[in-house]
């Protein structure tokens, strides 16, 4: 179910319509059925994974408390697991969509789901057993035992599921070539959309009860919502258990402001991806896609088309996300902030996609020892976190070398301005003046910051847009043609790019100019603080452009496939 489609908008209105009618519990329980349908939209067997994770998780961090899971909480917990594995693997779900329908064929369990459903009662039981015997160690060596018990089970799930064949297929010439054959290892594994986003949310709360940065919940239906809770769920923002988990325990007043926020903020993500991200798709796509050569042109455009593709495709993902949660009057975290107003990595990372950028920094970043270990140490900690946060995107080498690249910048950055901070340049050591008492050194600019500002904001933006052709490459060779195609080496060959819709083109314009108000007064929507008259303006543009997108033929958000 998309964000831009029709269902989606009917699905909206009988949950909001039936979310204002009913009281504070209900509602919740009403928002976690609404969560588990709206993932369940694109396949339901894979909702046994979200129940898998929300059990694990839940009793985890309840057991990591010092008093522990109380036995009711564990029949809750345990019934739940498999209820979950009955009810969404057992029945033979794609009998719905055969030509025509039969109860008998539906209620036939497939295979899978038999195993899978004694592999989860087995699972439950040998649980509940340990639960006993972890209730004798010591505190201490307990919570340890349990924070490696959920890494282990979150993290298993996400590599089966997303990098099995990746390895496999990367290690097949290696194991040809000692002799084995490796056919027998390739799975048909289908990616469960938006793995990546749940199962981060989930793990930072078992990590952060561990840390006693967050007091366990012992509400399972509350801790459920927390994971299932639609809105964000396939695609972000990231949420950490301390920020959302407090609104969802507790009753919520909608405000009439909160509201028109919501609404604002859904226009918008609606405008950015129906507008303008499916407009410039198949202008990308002719480039990317391509298998013959392609132009020099070609490739500049098509790299730049996807630096405004991918960002009003995820942007506008999280807008909307954000506005349908105000709707409910749950507040989600900012996830963008101008990323393209940067002017070094160090604050590109700060202003893209900040619930995972965080989310490295806080559990793998620091961990790793974040920059206590002096520098060799720091600029280690640093690529290898990239070079991770760019295997989360996908299983794809591609992918790592984007890592890799954010990694190098990241690193650069740092040396560049630690150099900086000890070593003048020549232009601030010839501009070098004492003060008249002797003391500081006070140093001229060598360019007013109306020139160097936009200077540095255009050099990064080259280097992101780089970094984009990375991303969006289908291969290593592509990369190689393409990178050579950049720097005026290569074959070059006709034009192939597709021209962006018009709507793309006018709400392309349109976007730039409101986000340069943005930037120059400092906040987001900044028209909603004009005069009613240009608000109205505005209001009218995004309405009449987005009215004209939708003609464009829509597009999966590209964020779901990670």
């Amino acid at each position: 179910m998309l964000f831009n489609s029709p269902e989606f908008f009917v699905f909206l209105a009988i949950v909001y319509v039936t979310y204002r009618v009913l009281p504070f519990r209900w509602q919740n329980r009403m928002l976690l059925v609404a969560g588990y349908v709206f993932y369940g939209w694109w396949d339901v067997r894979f909702l046994f994974l979200i129940a898998f994770s929300t059990t694990v998780d839940f009793s985890i961090g309840a057991l990591l408390s010092e008093k522990g899971m109380a036995p009711p909480l564990r029949w809750t917990a345990s019934l739940f697991m498999v209820a979950a594995a009955l009810l969404f693997l057992c029945p033979n779900w794609s009998a719905l969509a055969a030509t025509s329908f039969s109860l008998g064929a539906f209620l036939t369990p497939p295979e899978l789901g038999i195993k899978v459903l004694v592999g989860t009662t087995i699972f439950v039981i040998v649980a509940n057993l340990l639960i006993e015997r972890l209730g004798r160690l010591p505190l201490e060596r307990r919570r340890k035992l349990l924070l490696l018990c959920s890494i282990g089970v979150n993290l298993g799930f996400l590599g089966f599921f997303k990098y099995f064949n990746f390895f496999v297929g990367s290690g097949d010439a290696a194991l040809r070539s000692l002799g084995f054959d490796p056919t027998g290892l390739h799975l048909d594994i289908i990616l469960p959309v938006g793995i990546s986003f749940y199962t981060f949310q989930s793990l930072s709360y078992t990590i952060d009860v561990y840390r006693r940065r967050t007091e366990p919940t012992f509400r399972f239906w509350d801790f459920a919502l927390f994971v299932a809770y639609f809105p964000p769920l396939v695609a972000g923002p990231i949420e950490r258990a301390w920020h959302l988990l407090p609104q969802l325990s507790r009753p919520r007043r909608i405000r009439f402001a909160q509201s028109m926020d919501g609404i604002v903020l859904i226009l918008l993500g609606l405008f950015k991806k129906v507008a303008i991200a499916d407009g410039v798709a198949p202008a990308v796509n002719s480039v990317f896609n391509s298998t013959g050569v392609v132009s020099q042109s070609d490739v500049y455009l098509a790299t730049l088309l996807f630096a405004i593709q991918i960002f009003c495709d995820f942007s506008g993902y999280s807008d909307i996300a954000r506005g349908v949660s105000k709707l409910f009057g749950v507040e989600l975290i900012l996830n963008f902030d101008l990323p393209y107003f940067s002017k070094n990595p160090s604050e590109f990372w700060r202003r893209w996609h900040i619930s995972l950028s965080s989310w490295l920094r806080d559990y793998l970043y620091i961990p790793l020892g974040g920059s206590r270990f002096g520098g060799a140490r720091t600029f280690l900690n640093l690529f290898l976190t990239m070079l991770l946060g760019g295997l989360w995107h996908g299983a794809a080498w591609n992918f790592v070398l984007w890592g890799a690249y954010q990694g190098a910048l990241l690193c650069g950055h740092r040396l560049l301005t630690r150099s900086s901070e000890t070593l003048p340049t020549s232009v601030e050591a010839v501009n070098a003046t004492t003060d008249r008492h002797g003391g500081a050194i006070r140093r001229a600019k060598f360019l007013p910051d109306s020139i160097s500002i936009p200077l540095r904001i255009a050099v990064f933006f080259v280097f992101c847009c780089y970094g984009w052709l990375l991303f969006r490459a289908d291969s290593l060779e592509q990369i190689s043609t393409f990178t050579n195609l950049l720097l005026g080496f290569g074959t070059r060959g006709t034009s192939v790019m597709a021209r962006p819709t018009l709507a793309a083109q006018l709400g392309i314009v349109v976007l730039a100019g409101l986000q340069i108000c943005d930037y120059r007064a400092g906040i987001l929507e900044s028209f909603r603080n004009w005069a009613p008259p240009l608000q109205g303006l505005v209001y009218a543009a995004l309405i009449f452009i987005l009215i004209m997108g939708t003609s464009n033929v829509p597009g999966q958000f590209i964020y779901f496939q990670f």
